[in-house]
C-alpha cells in the first residue's frame, strides 16, 4: 500500500486475542502519519499522553504485591514494559499524594528502601479503571473493525 511517499506493505495477517487492537492502531497510526506527514513532534506528544495512562494503570496493577522502586521497574520491564527512574519515582510521589499507594521505608540488605502498595483506594481506583479500560478496548476494537471493513469494501 502506498500512502503519500511511504510504502507500507499490504498484508492479509490474522490477528486474535488483545493484541488485535494494537495491531489495528499501530497500523493505521503509521499509515495516518505517513498520509498527513504530520510533524515528528505531535506524533512523540500523543506517544507520552498514551503512554502516560499506560503507565498509570501497569504501576497501580504490579503494585498489588509491594515493591520498592528497583524491583518495580524490574517486574514492569519484564513484562514488556520499560519505564524510566525519570518517569517511575515521580509517578509513585504522585500516586502516593493522591491516597493510590502506601509505602514505607524498611531496611533491607543494610540499605534503606521504600516499599510501595496499592491502598485501599487504591484498589477500588485501579477496579474502576480497569473497567473503563476494557469499554475503551471494546469499544476502539468495534470502531477499528468497521473502519477496516469500510476501507476493504472500498477497494
Amino acid at each position: 500500500m502506498n500512502v503519500g511517499r511511504h510504502e507500507f506493505p499490504s498484508r492479509q495477517t490474522q490477528v486474535d486475542g488483545p493484541y488485535t487492537v494494537y495491531y489495528i492502531v499501530c497500523n493505521t497510526w503509521l499509515g495516518a502519519v505517513a498520509a498527513l506527514s504530520v510533524s515528528p513532534e505531535i506524533v512523540e506528544n500523543l506517544r507520552i499522553e498514551l503512554r502516560s495512562g499506560c503507565l498509570a494503570i501497569a504501576t497501580l496493577a504490579q503494585l498489588r504485591v509491594e515493591h520498592y522502586g528497583y524491583t518495580l521497574r524490574k517486574a514492569l520491564a519484564d513484562l514488556g514494559l520499560e519505564i524510566e527512574e525519570s518517569t517511575l519515582y515521580p509517578l509513585l510521589r504522585r500516586l502516593e499524594s493522591q491516597g493510590l499507594l502506601l509505602s514505607q521505608w524498611r531496611e533491607e540488605n543494610k540499605r534503606k528502601k521504600r516499599f510501595y502498595r496499592l491502598s485501599k483506594e487504591g484498589e477500588r481506583v485501579l477496579d474502576d479503571l480497569l473497567d473503563e479500560w476494557d469499554g475503551i478496548n471494546r469499544a476502539l476494537d468495534r470502531i477499528l473493525r468497521r473502519s477496516s471493513a469500510q476501507r476493504v469494501a472500498q477497494r
